[in-house]
C-alpha cells in the first residue's frame, strides 16, 4: 500500500484523486475484487457501480470528503448479486464509522452538540443519535458480563413515579455494575435469579438494611456481607444524639455542642476536649454515654485487622456491646447484636460503600443535566456510558 492510500485509515482502499477547496475531496475503488458472499466463489464479475459520498475525519480545519466507487458484483457460479463490503465503512450511512466515533468521543468529552454542529457541520440531532448508538453498542456488551468478586449494593432514589433504584457496584475496580429499578425482595427478584455469576461473589458492602440483607443471603449463597462503616458509625450517633435530646433539650439544640458531640474524641483539640467536660460534667450519665459511644466508635474505625488480632478484640467489643444493653441505649445494643458479623467483617476488609455513595452523586447530577428521566432504561444506558466503563470503545 502506498503512502497516499494509508492516509485514510480505511484498508482495500485506492485513492484516484484529491482535491482540495472548503473540504478536502477523495476519490477511492476498491483495491480488489471480492469474493461471493454467498459461496465463496472468485468468479465475479462487476454488473454496476455506483458513487457513495461519506464523511470521514478531519484533516486540520477542514473536512475530508470521500467518494467511493463502490462495485455491484455478479457471481456467475451461484447467479446471485451482492455489493462491495469495506472495513470501517457500514451501508446506508453517509460517514465512516471513524467519523462517528470522532464525533462520539468529542460529545463524550464535553465538547456541546452546538459546536460539534459548526465544527462537523451535522446537526444535533445526528449527534444524539451517534452517541445513542454508541452508547447502546458499549451497554449491550457490558450486559454478558458475570457479576463481580467484590460488590456494593444501595439504593437511591430515581423518581416519584417510579421511586427508589438499586445501584449495584464493583467496588474492586470502581465501576458501576448495573442499576436496577426497585428496592424491594420482590421487585428486585426476577432480575437476580436470572443475574450471571452470582456464585462468585465473595463480599458484599452494604449499610444496615435487613431487605438488602435477606435479598444477598438468598441470591448470594457465597457471598460474605460486611457492613459500612460509615452507616454504622452514623446508626452510633444516632442514637446518642436522641438520649442527649431526652436529658438536655436545650442543650441539643446548642450547635458548638452538636458539632463536638458528634466528631471523634481524637480529633478533638484540649480547649475542646476541655470545653466539652465542663459541660458533660453537669450529667453524669449523658457523660457515660458520652464515653462509652467514643469508645464503642474506637472498634468501629479498625481496619485491616489480621486474624489473630481480630479475635482479640472482639471480647473487648462482646463486653462494651454488653454495656450498652443495661444502659438506655438497649435499642442499639440489639441493632449491633443481630448485625454483629457484618460489623465485626468490617475489621477485615477495607472496602466501604462510599465509592457507591460517590456514584449516587454522579448519577444526581446526570438526572439534573437531562431534567429528569421519564424512562428508566434510557437512565440506566446514560449511568452505565457515564461510571459503568472508561469511555473508549
Amino acid at each position: 500500500m502506498s503512502p497516499i492510500d494509508s492516509i485514510l485509515g480505511l484498508p482495500g482502499l485506492v485513492v484516484q484523486q484529491v482535491k482540495r477547496a472548503q473540504d478536502i475531496h477523495v476519490w477511492a475503488a476498491p483495491r480488489r475484487h471480492l469474493a461471493c458472499i454467498h459461496c465463496a466463489c472468485t468468479r465475479v464479475r462487476i454488473k454496476a457501480t455506483h458513487r457513495r459520498t461519506l464523511k470521514h475525519t478531519r484533516q486540520g480545519n477542514q473536512l475530508l470528503v470521500l467518494h467511493l466507487s463502490v462495485p455491484k458484483y455478479h457471481c456467475t457460479d451461484c447467479n446471485r448479486y451482492f455489493r462491495h463490503r469495506f472495513t470501517g465503512i457500514r451501508p446506508r450511512l453517509r460517514a465512516t464509522e471513524a467519523y462517528r466515533l470522532e464525533v462520539f468521543e468529542a460529545h463524550e468529552g464535553g465538547v456541546s452538540q452546538r459546536k460539534l454542529r459548526a465544527t462537523h457541520r451535522i446537526g444535533s440531532a445526528t449527534v444524539e443519535r451517534w452517541y445513542q448508538s454508541f452508547v447502546k453498542q458499549r451497554v449491550s456488551e457490558l450486559s454478558g458480563r458475570a457479576c463481580p468478586q467484590v460488590l456494593g449494593i444501595d439504593e437511591h432514589f430515581f423518581s416519584r413515579k417510579k421511586g427508589y433504584a438499586t445501584t449495584l457496584v464493583d467496588l474492586k475496580n470502581h465501576k458501576v455494575f448495573d442499576v436496577t429499578l426497585g428496592r424491594s425482595a420482590a421487585s428486585l427478584h426476577g432480575y437476580l435469579k436470572r443475574l450471571p455469576g452470582k456464585e462468585q461473589v465473595r463480599v458484599i458492602v452494604m449499610d444496615l438494611s435487613e431487605t438488602y440483607r435477606r435479598i444477598a443471603q438468598q441470591h448470594f449463597p457465597n457471598a460474605m456481607i460486611v457492613a459500612d462503616r460509615f452507616h454504622v458509625i452514623r446508626l452510633v450517633n444516632q442514637h446518642f444524639l436522641k438520649l442527649w435530646q431526652q436529658h438536655d433539650p436545650e442543650g441539643r439544640k446548642n450547635r458548638g455542642l452538636l458539632s463536638l458531640m458528634r466528631r471523634h474524641r481524637w480529633k478533638l483539640t484540649a480547649m475542646q476536649k476541655e470545653t466539652l467536660h465542663r459541660y458533660l460534667a453537669q450529667m453524669p450519665v449523658l457523660q457515660a454515654l458520652y464515653f462509652a459511644k467514643q469508645q464503642l466508635n474506637g472498634f468501629l474505625v479498625l481496619k485491616s485487622l489480621k486474624a489473630k488480632r481480630a479475635q482479640k478484640m472482639l471480647p473487648k467489643f462482646l463486653a462494651l456491646i454488653r454495656q450498652f444493653e443495661q444502659s438506655p441505649a438497649k435499642a442499639l445494643a440489639a441493632t449491633l447484636l443481630s448485625w454483629l458479623e457484618p460489623i465485626v467483617r468490617m475489621w477485615r476488609f477495607t472496602k466501604s460503600n462510599g465509592i457507591t455513595e460517590g456514584f449516587h452523586t454522579k448519577m444526581e447530577m446526570l438526572s439534573r443535566r437531562a431534567f429528569g428521566f421519564r424512562n428508566f432504561e434510557n437512565y440506566r444506558m446514560r449511568v452505565l456510558a457515564q461510571c459503568g466503563w472508561n469511555g473508549v470503545i
